[in-house]
């Protein structure tokens, strides 16, 4: 549980277009903000779940959800919402920095349990950005952005995405040493979690910079590696709950306000409710958790409002890709649940169901209840959010990603905050909207679903798929042939993304790496033939 002595313890771009005479009615609003107290900010991350698995956003849902959908019937829906990957790591970089996560090196797939840290040291965060104007920061959960982990001989551990090395290198890692260049050097006062998912060693407990426990014993819930002897993997969703619920209580009646950065582990894999929730959906595991994630935001809300805290606390509800398959999609299926409504594929595809999720948000102070907005929004605009909720600004070289949806918040924005946002699937693949339009920037999937590349042969496939979602949410109709202009005008911005450094206004920024926009389709491998 959160112990309070712990916590001291430790235009070439994409010419997105901002409305000026809207920025200048906002003026005196914003002021007001500025004056009033500042608000908390609990950022809940749920990990793989979809779109349709909030009965909120999806009528026909078999999965009850009555936490989640509280927070949309007391505050607002964006119907647009979006990750800027479709799988976790990439999305929780994007989310904490503001800025696209495939201007680092990590170009597709997501990190291990050892891995090196992706957040650069200096690199300006939600947390850093708000720890400066007077917040208490906290994180709990699964972090999943890699830190350094210290080796019993020295050096650090590195994985570099090999699960089979990380394991034998778990167990060189000194358990008593102090972790680095993790959630407490990139703004967070307070930490518990554990390192990546739930799925991948070692599995252990962090608080802070050291683990609760060594790792002395092995244990697999899916991949084999070093775990603490008490580490259970049913235990993580309840255990980081009642450390979230804890840190609200002992910081509601705080002179500082705080923010509170929530990643859920569930219910990504291993899928392990407890057994007060197993067999409740009547449907299978999967739902059964995801039943327990509603709970988990249950539990916050409660904290909230028993704390009096609630009409000052912005609250966001958002999942950190689409349903993965994991789930058993077909047995969801025969029960008549859509685990992303409307949208095709799932977590990581390049189509809407692998990136398109739930983005709720509740502040009743200021934001209208039971309100709904097709504004597009992505996650990375967090940053941009906080720091206009708080009156502070982000340098001109950090966040070059994030735009802030506060307008929408409070029901201001008479224009889109943003016209354009790109997102990317577990291969690397690109899409960019342009309004209602969106490009893919390959055949296929891009990810799991069919036409999955490397399991068929995509080569007789249009390299690119270009959809109009107004007319066709769930892209079915490819109109790439009929649009040729429309294609290479989209194509034109996406490299004017990628060239420039950021997306928004300002000067040209440096990617960590060189970024390739067209990936090369993987194609399936040829059976040898026998003599």
């Amino acid at each position: 549980m959160f112990r309070s002595d712990d916590f001291i313890a430790t235009e070439k771009t994409m010419r997105i277009s901002f409305c000026t005479v809207c920025l200048l009615c906002l003026a005196s609003s914003l002021s007001t903000l500025a004056a009033d107290s500042k608000p908390n900010i609990v950022f809940i991350l749920a990990d793989d779940q979809g779109f349709g698995d909030v009965s909120a956003l999806n009528p026909q849902s078999k999965i009850p959800t009555p936490n989640i959908d509280r927070i949309a019937k007391e505050g607002m829906i964006f119907e647009d919402g979006h990750s800027s990957s479709s799988v976790c790591t990439p999305t929780r970089y994007s989310v904490l920095t503001g800025r696209y996560h495939w201007r680092t090196h990590l170009q597709r797939g997501v990190l291990g349990g050892f891995s090196q840290p992706l957040i650069s040291p200096g690199r300006l965060t939600v947390a850093s950005l708000l720890k400066g104007n007077g917040y208490r920061t906290a994180c709990f959960g699964k972090w999943h952005l890699g830190w350094n982990w210290p080796l019993k001989d020295g050096g650090t551990a590195d994985d570099k995405g090999d699960f089979s090395g990380g394991f034998k290198a778990g167990w060189l890692v000194d358990y008593t040493g102090e972790i680095q260049n993790g959630p407490n050097d990139v703004g967070f006062d307070y930490f518990f979690g554990i390192s990546a998912s739930l799925d991948m060693p070692p599995y252990v407990f962090v608080r802070n910079r050291v683990p609760t426990e060594p790792a002395t014993v092995e244990k697999a819930f899916h991949r084999k590696g070093p775990a603490g002897e008490n580490f259970e993997a049913v235990d993580v969703l309840p255990t980081i709950t009642k450390e979230t619920v804890a840190f609200i209580n002992d910081n509601a009646k705080s002179d500082k306000p705080f923010f509170v950065y929530f990643p859920l582990n569930a219910p990504h894999t291993p899928i392990v409710p407890t057994g007060q929730w197993e067999g409740k959906s009547g449907i299978n595991k999967y739902a059964d958790f995801t039943m327990q994630v509603d709970w988990t935001v249950g539990q916050v809300l409660r904290a909230l409002d028993e704390n009096g805290i609630a009409e000052n606390t912005l609250v966001i509800f958002t999942t950190d890709n689409g349903c993965s398959p994991a789930a058993n999609i077909p047995q969801l299926e025969k029960a008549g649940h859509d685990h992303n409504f409307i949208y095709r594929g799932h977590k990581a595809d390049i189509y809407e169901g692998g990136h398109r999720v739930p983005f709720l948000a509740r502040w009743p102070e200021k934001v209208k209840p039971g309100s709904r907005t097709n504004q597009l929004v992505g996650q990375l605009d967090l940053l941009a959010t906080a720091a206009e909720i708080v009156g502070a600004s982000v340098p001109e070289d950090r966040g070059g990603d994030s735009i802030s949806f506060l307008p929408v918040l409070l029901g201001q924005a008479t224009e889109p905050i943003r016209k354009s946002i790109v997102s990317q699937s577990i291969g690397g693949q690109f899409a960019i909207r342009d309004g209602d339009w969106k490009l893919c920037l390959c055949p296929g999937s891009g990810g799991w679903s069919s036409p999955r590349p490397g399991r068929v042969d995509l080569s007789e496939l249009p390299a690119m798929q270009l959809f109009n979602l107004a007319d066709d949410p769930g892209e079915q109709t490819n109109l790439q042939a009929e649009h040729p202009q429309r294609v290479k005008r989209m194509k034109a911005m996406l490299n004017d993304v990628i060239r420039n450094g950021r997306s928004t206004p300002g000067p040209e920024l440096a990617n960590d790496v060189e970024v390739v926009m067209v990936k090369p389709v993987p194609q399936p491998k040829r059976k040898a033939k026998k003599s």
